[in-house]
């Protein structure tokens, strides 16, 4: 899981602290406010430990990738760049790390962890990027830093032995003195790629449903980043049969977004049929409303469903123990479903170890997560809540303090707008007229 992450200089973040994180992380505020920001990060490291040969010291993207940032100007807090680009995160592991380092004049130096901090420091190289600093700290209580920086790997503070780097987090040993020397470096790089490979992102805008669905039998790890491959992900899962622990019973992803649909009045169940007079690798897609309903073509339903079934089938198609990134998952969904769509992230919070890391609009949202917190349904501590703000072009961030209630403790001013002052004056203004009618 992550524990935290921080940004430095970029683009309207001039700092953003330590932004601690949890199981439910929730991130509010207006436009351009920097909540996308914050998760971008994520998705820049992302795509660039999935680019394995790139040159680049980071990606920044391009019309395929996560996230297209542009260049460093672009990325840079207000352009300015001398300035150093910082990322960190921590994260915790679910089983132990050992790895062996060697070390000048003394005996190979073993270390056992299940936590890192890690950091790296960016800055501007001619028309590219050079690497300023990176490390892995891998002590809770003690400094037990794997750092690069000038040309040279220091350990505990002590230097190693001298070193490169290969993108922005990838260190080599280049002194050779040691055979193995860089085994537990490429160990390090490894774990650090393995973080990446458990997160999983759905964009705010989900593509649009089709006429009908091919699929060549193919079992995607994912359902893409606008969702497109949420039919292929349900036909993979139908296929082998994939379930989901819920209740102490084994259900099948199917049937379980079936559940949900039901329970969310979307619909009765959906029908992924082949069509047999084709080449027996088209699907058609159809949706019950109620159980003894037409089946209508999922193109022809209303847009809200298409936006939401690709949230939904990602919550129970990715493995348990991964972190999900959402984008306004309650885009086009009718105010009760967006409430609904807390108790769904609670769930598979607590029956499948999943880490959601989500940005949101939706007052509903937040309301039925602070009730499921009175309720004990999640404790506080499961979950982090904050509201983003820009100030004269910077971004700031504030830790929404929640109790054990479910209570807000520091709301913001206009939180979500003045709803309750424009219903005040609502009733006022009606006040008057009614006393101006009677005379």
């Amino acid at each position: 899981m992550i524990t935290h992450i921080r940004v430095q200089n970029f683009k309207s973040w001039k700092d953003s602290k330590k932004v601690e994180l949890a199981p439910l992380t929730g991130f509010f505020g207006t436009n351009s406010s920097g909540k996308s920001s914050l998760l971008q990060m994520l998705l820049l490291l992302k795509q660039t430990a999935e680019r394995k040969d790139a040159e680049e010291v980071i990606f920044f993207g391009d019309e395929m990738s996560y996230v297209n940032l542009g260049n460093f100007y672009e990325v840079i807090h207000e352009h300015n760049d001398d300035e150093l680009f910082e990322l960190e995160l921590g994260y915790i592991f679910t089983e132990p790390i050992t790895i062996r380092i060697p070390q000048y004049r003394s005996d190979t130096n073993e270390e056992t962890f299940d936590s890192i901090n890690f950091e790296t420091a960016i800055k501007k190289h001619g028309s590219s990027q050079d690497i300023n600093r990176i490390c892995y700290d891998i002590g809770s209580n003690e400094n037990k830093k794997i750092e690069y920086q000038k040309n040279q790997i220091y350990y505990r503070d002590r230097l190693i032995y001298n070193g490169t780097y290969k993108n922005c987090y990838s260190i080599e040993d280049t002194t050779r003195a040691f055979p193995g020397s860089n085994e537990f470096l490429n160990l390090l790089t490894s774990k650090f790629e393995d973080i990446f490979s458990h997160i999983y992102y759905l964009g705010p805008v989900r593509s649009h449903p089709r006429r009908f669905y091919h699929w060549e039998g193919d079992h995607p790890e994912d359902i893409g980043q606008l969702g497109d491959k949420t039919i292929d992900a349900l036909l993979s899962a139908r296929i082998d049969r994939k379930t989901i622990q819920h209740d102490e019973e084994e259900v099948l992803i199917e049937e379980k977004i079936s559940d949900w649909l039901r329970e969310m009045n979307l619909a009765h169940t959906f029908i992924l049929d082949r069509l047999v007079q084709q080449d027996g690798k088209d699907y058609d897609v159809r949706i019950q409303l109620k159980e003894d309903g037409p089946k209508i073509a999922f193109a022809d339903m209303g847009y809200g469903l298409s936006q939401f079934l690709p949230v939904l089938v990602l919550c129970y198609y990715t493995p348990e123990g991964s972190t999900l990134i959402l984008e306004q998952p309650g885009i086009h969904l009718h105010p009760k479903v967006q409430s609904q769509l807390a108790d769904l992230m609670i769930e598979v919070v607590n029956e499948r170890n999943l880490q959601i890391l989500v940005e949101s609009h939706s007052e509903h949202f937040l309301t039925r997560l602070q009730l499921r917190i009175a309720e004990e349904k999640i404790t506080a501590d499961q979950t982090a809540l904050y509201f983003c703000e820009n100030e004269n072009g910077t971004s700031k961030i504030k830790p929404l303090e929640l109790d054990e209630f479910g209570n807000i403790t520091n709301w913001p001013k206009d939180f979500f707008g003045n709803m309750r002052g424009d219903l005040t004056k609502l009733a006022r203004k009606q006040i008057e007229r009614q006393k101006e009618a009677e005379g």
